[in-house]
């Protein structure tokens, strides 16, 4: 059954194939982001067994909670094609069905939290770019040293298929340093499904990722303000709590 949020909500920046939408192109590509967040819904017993609580520093918490994760298309803000699960439902797991809602033309941002090579490789294969933060541990070996200093290497199943060299899927990978910005990291790893710095330089690419945070303003709208004091999902039945949070 298709689900009501999926026909309500759509991106709005793609209208008649036109580009105009400031935040939401980047060059030829659609950008959205990938992020999810978590809501309070009512103190009931059967919102706890469906959705369970989280850990306080004492106990339990208040409220029970549900986890989402989003499509957020940067520019507008628009959150779509949303998945949630109880609160101990992690965000790779609900990841797996809101990627395979990527499409051709899209350029979709992650943070370093969602890599795997499963993942990786099934929002590649529905035709979107990727580009993807990784974890400074993340062995990615240099194959191929670009003229900008970025290098192109191979994402592995596992160690085994890393040894005997099978079953590698390519990536662009660019690293950097962001200076005089008191709270940045040492040092920032992209991945990257595109593979040809003529389509998308890299320094580009770099300032890009950045606009991820997109999706974390507008999961800040979303609970903060456009919600207003109203911090539980007013639903009680948790069948109604899914269909409030998705419609």
């Amino acid at each position: 059954m298709k689900r009501l949020h999926d026909e309500v909500v759509r991106p709005i920046g793609v209208r008649q194939g036109e580009r105009k939408t400031k935040g939401a192109w980047y060059r030829t590509w659609h950008v959205v982001s990938l992020d999810g967040s978590t809501l309070d819904v009512a103190d009931t017993g059967e919102n706890a067994a469906a959705f369970g609580r989280p850990g306080a520093s004492r106990g339990e918490s208040a409220y029970p909670q549900i986890r989402f994760l989003s499509l957020g298309e940067n520019g507008t803000h628009v959150l779509y094609r949303t998945e949630m699960g109880g609160c101990e439902t992690g965000e790779a797991t609900l990841a797996q069905t809101v990627m395979g809602h990527l499409k051709p033309g899209d350029l979709c941002l992650a943070d370093r939290n969602f890599f795997s090579y499963d993942l990786w490789c099934k929002a590649k294969a529905t035709g979107a770019d990727l580009l993807w933060r990784m974890k400074s541990n993340a062995k990615l070996p240099p194959r191929k040293e670009l003229p900008d200093g970025s290098y192109l290497s191979q994402v592995y199943p596992s160690e085994k298929d890393r040894r005997h060299n099978s079953r590698g899927v390519w990536v662009w990978v660019i690293e950097y340093t962001v200076e005089a910005v008191p709270d940045a990291e040492p040092l920032y790893r992209l991945i990257t499904t595109i593979l040809d710095p003529d389509q998308a330089p890299a320094d580009e690419l770099a300032a890009l990722y950045h606009e991820r945070w997109e999706i974390e303003n507008a999961l800040d709208e979303f609970k903060t303000h456009l919600r207003g004091r109203q911090i539980v999902l007013r639903s009680i039945p948790w069948e109604s709590v899914s269909q409030q949070y998705r419609g």
